[in-house]
């Protein structure tokens, strides 16, 4: 593919040729692909993670599977996906490579804030009589959460990016005006594209952190510690 040159008078971003309903329209494409991709992304990993966890000798097999598919190349795997003739180009293609991008982010997290959780909690909560599937509602998952809500925002992120890839397969969002660019050799679509992709990682990033403090108010309650360790109400009153 030839490089896309600019004529010296040329401007990189030609605002008049920028079609807002477009945008709006690939915006919702986009944040389909992600969302849909993350939510079956994380429902696999969260029935493979309380697998593993229940059962130990299964983390390591499920977790290398999940390896394998994460370190097969985007192009690679879309191109075997398409070649299958239940797949072919569009919208499952694109997800089940999506999804099996999430699943080794997702998996390990999951299972590393299950394992987490203070063994005291977990006593506690079998002496209250909770059974395994209550514990696992009311103490496991909430003690876990800040570990899963970053697997998600991490997986979130990446997915962003990889749905410009889905361009390939015939959907992409944002990867549709990187594409129309680079065959016409015309930067402005480029440029757009790029910039909203990573305009929406940027969002998603942020709204991850914004959820995790709501979900984990216990974090913010906190006190926190003042210069010799102590919590600072004590180093504040001299207790």
């Amino acid at each position: 593919m030839n490089p896309v040159l600019l004529a010296a008078d040329e401007p990189l971003i030609r605002w008049d040729r920028i079609d807002a309903e477009q945008i709006v329209e690939l915006l919702w494409k986009h944040l389909s692909l992600t969302a849909t991709a993350v939510a079956v992304g994380f429902a696999i990993s969260m029935a493979l993670a309380l697998v593993a966890v229940r059962w130990r000798w299964t983390y390591e097999p499920l977790a290398g599977i999940s390896s394998a598919l994460y370190a097969i190349p985007s192009l690679a795997l879309f191109g075997i996906l398409v070649s299958i003739p239940f797949f072919g180009l569009g919208f499952r293609t694109a997800e089940v490579a999506l999804v099996s991008y999430t699943l080794l982010i997702l998996l390990r997290n999951i299972v590393a804030g299950l394992d987490g959780v203070p063994p005291a909690a977990r006593e506690a909560a079998d002496g209250m009589g909770y059974e395994p599937w209550r514990r696992l509602l009311r103490v496991d998952l909430p003690l876990a959460t800040p570990a899963i809500v970053a697997g998600l925002r991490i997986a979130t992120v990446t997915t962003v990016g990889l749905v410009t890839v889905t361009a390939l397969v015939g959907e992409g969002g944002f990867g549709y005006l990187i594409n129309d660019g680079l065959s016409r050799d015309f930067p402005t679509p480029i440029v757009v594209g790029t910039v909203l992709s990573v305009a929406l990682a940027v969002a998603f990033d942020l709204a991850f952190v914004v959820v995790e403090r709501l979900l984990t108010p216990w974090a913010r309650a906190r006190a926190p510690q003042g210069p010799d360790g102590r919590g600072a109400r004590a180093a504040g009153t001299g207790a």
